[in-house]
């Protein structure tokens, strides 16, 4: 984070946002292949239950909304990305929420990083 802070603002924003994406896509990738995978195993039992195509279609309608507020939150952003990945959310309503949540976690640590990093350069001296 040091080598981040140390770039222009915009700089710093954008590769924040870059990171979180790769982050945030590589969890909903890893948590839809591991349902992809346990559809074939054991499992496909509890899968093929009325509840959860229930649940797959009440995370495709609202769960756009969690995906982009997750990312103000501190520990709730992978649980949430998982569950849209693993609840087989539509890309056509996953990615918009992800690019907005994305942005904000970009603005909350690019301005927070930047205001630490100037406090402290204040209270040093440095």
């Amino acid at each position: 984070m040091e080598r981040i802070n140390e770039l222009p603002l915009a700089a710093a924003f954008a590769t924040l946002f870059v990171i979180v994406m790769i982050r945030a896509n590589a969890t909903y990738w890893i948590a839809r292949g591991v349902r992809a995978g346990a559809g074939k195993s054991r499992f496909r039992l509890r899968l093929d239950r009325d509840a959860m195509p229930r649940a797959e279609r009440l995370v495709a309608r609202w769960g756009a909304g969690a995906v982009a507020l997750s990312f103000a939150t501190i520990g709730l952003q992978t649980a949430i990305n998982a569950t849209a990945g693993a609840m087989r959310m539509p890309l056509r309503r996953y990615l918009p929420a992800v690019v907005v949540g994305s942005l904000i976690w970009a603005t909350i640590y690019s301005a927070l990083g930047t205001a630490i990093v100037v406090a402290l350069r204040s209270v040093t001296g440095s």
